[in-house]
């Protein structure tokens, strides 16, 4: 799968420390059983509830543009399987995962204590309110197409950070975008690559 995903990079230099954590997460694990045979193929899959779990590649680019460091807390919007929060746990001190669908929330905080991933914690509910009572943190991904930067989340990142977004409109293409916090509170944004996920949802 890495091999794919240098493939697939197409010359682009993705740091060493976060394919080493592809490696290491066990995607199977976080896949239906029927999907199984196809776990490390560079695609997405369905994992139920009308959600995937992202390409390999995208997962690694995405966790790329974060910069993450060791001693870094993070919020990841969409928690979906688990899978994009083990690899960011594998990189950092701690990950805060916010899922929308009750039952994928469940799923993953279960599977993720069974794999020994006891610095991530998972809420089920609305992300775009972030989690402000663990904010500010160093850095914010989230893995589903949002028409805009919620406000929220630029508010609880923290001076210096970075916020990773699809942002366009529902079942259409939209931009990778890396938005970064300056000191004095300002924000500056660029798109990175034309991508494809699942609309955010909110609640209602």
């Amino acid at each position: 799968m890495v091999q794919e995903i240098a493939v697939y990079a197409a010359g682009q230099a993705l740091d060493a420390a976060v394919l080493d954590a592809m490696r290491r997460v066990p995607r199977h694990l976080f896949i239906p059983q029927r999907q199984q045979p196809h776990a490390y193929e560079n695609r997405p899959l369905s994992i139920g509830h009308g959600q995937t779990i992202s390409q390999p590649y995208i997962v690694a680019l995405m966790t790329d543009l974060l910069r993450p460091r060791r001693t870094d807390r993070v919020l990841e919007i969409g928690t979906g399987s688990g899978y994009q929060a083990a690899v960011l746990a594998e990189l950092v001190h701690s990950v805060y995962t916010i899922e929308i669908v009750a039952p994928l929330a469940e799923e993953a905080r279960e599977r993720l204590a069974r794999l020994g991933y006891a610095n991530v914690s998972v809420r089920t509910g609305d992300g775009y309110k972030g989690w402000p009572e663990q904010a500010p943190f160093d850095s914010i991904m989230v893995t589903a197409g949002a028409d805009e930067v919620p406000p929220p989340l630029v508010q609880q990142l923290k001076p210096g950070g970075r916020l990773v977004i699809p942002v366009g409109p529902a079942h259409s293409v939209q931009y990778l975008t890396v938005v970064e916090k300056q000191a004095d509170g300002t924000v500056r944004s660029r798109q990175v690559a034309p991508v494809r996920f699942v609309p955010f949802t909110r609640e209602r």
